[in-house]
């Protein structure tokens, strides 16, 4: 089983739901002096950062994720959790200084989100090295850490002839644009959601043709209508898994990277990867947090044949 590195952020996230809309707060008219508050019935602070949840959910799936991302002097809790779950943290590099990055998410009862962010220790990301791991060729995952944190680990994938998955998301706007035309053209696998896609195509004048360049893998997610995944002239449109309810969209999009990534790193075909995602979105879908899901590998295929009617043919035991 080829190795998985996760880079990006850990944070504390404190997740909010609003019981009604945005758009009943909002006026358009009044969009240039935007002057609003909201009331949010609940709130948790929860463990969260894109490369924790994504490593999270990759030991779900047995994968066996080594973490490399910096982290603050509040992750001793945070550290002893992702290990229980099988992910190696001994890349992780605490500085003391500083805490974990914090997020603070306002959802709607339209499933949209206004997140608010503050770096703390994932600033230090530009620092990190995947040096160690030269010799292993190992897949890994930019996820966002910083515009810097971006570029650092890009440059090393190049450096080192590392094969990865890019997924600049909210930094399309801020990062200098000879970085993030070098983060797309040398990926294996370019990953956002619909907006990010668009917005990306747009900041660097390239076509869809043009993304799809060198064999590339470009998924495009799209919340509750599933995924679009395309590589030359395949395009498999993958629905979403059926949801027990929806507790909270909140990291559904690391957890469907996740399940994704483990059929991917398998030489499982695009379509059934894509599944696995869409059936690893579901589970965190289901409860209030982003690494507050479980399962075990058996009850993950079960549900991969409930929801795709087909054998998932993934692992020779639970």
């Amino acid at each position: 089983m080829r190795k998985v590195v996760v880079t990006g952020s850990l944070s504390f996230d404190h997740i909010m739901n609003l019981p009604s809309r945005f758009r009943d707060y909002i006026m358009p008219d009044k969009i240039h002096m935007l002057n609003v508050s909201f009331y949010a019935r609940k709130m948790r602070r929860e463990r969260g950062g894109t490369a924790g949840n994504i490593s999270y959910t990759l030991g779900l799936l047995g994968q066996k994720p080594h973490l490399v991302a910096a982290a603050g002097s509040d992750f001793a809790d945070y550290k002893k959790f992702l290990e229980a779950n099988g992910v190696d943290c001994k890349e992780v590099r605490v500085f003391k200084s500083n805490l974990c990055s914090t997020g603070f998410c306002l959802t709607d009862q339209d499933d949209n989100q206004m997140w608010g962010f503050s770096g703390g220790a994932m600033d230090y990301n530009k620092l990190l090295s995947l040096g160690k791991f030269k010799l292993q060729k190992p897949f890994v995952v930019v996820s966002p850490s910083g515009t810097e944190g971006l570029s650092n680990f890009v440059s090393q994938c190049i450096k080192y002839k590392f094969d990865y998955m890019y997924d600049p998301a909210f930094y399309i706007p801020t990062l200098p644009e000879t970085e993030l035309k070098k983060g797309v053209t040398n990926c294996s696998i370019l990953i956002g959601n619909d907006y990010e896609i668009s917005l990306l195509k747009r900041r660097l004048e390239l076509s869809m043709k043009d993304l799809l360049g060198k064999g590339r893998v470009v998924i495009t997610t799209l919340g509750a209508k599933g995924s679009l995944i395309r590589q030359g002239r395949a395009v498999f449109r993958i629905p979403a898994a059926r949801s027990r309810n929806t507790s909270d969209p909140t990291g559904a999009g690391d957890a469907y990277r996740a399940g994704f990534l483990t059929g991917y790193l398998r030489g499982l075909a695009l379509d059934v990867c894509g599944k696995m995602g869409a059936v690893a979105a579901v589970y965190t879908v289901e409860k209030y947090g982003t690494t507050t899901h479980k399962f075990t590998r058996t009850e993950f295929r079960v549900r991969y044949k409930r929801n795709f009617g087909e054998d998932l043919n993934l692992y020779e035991k639970a």
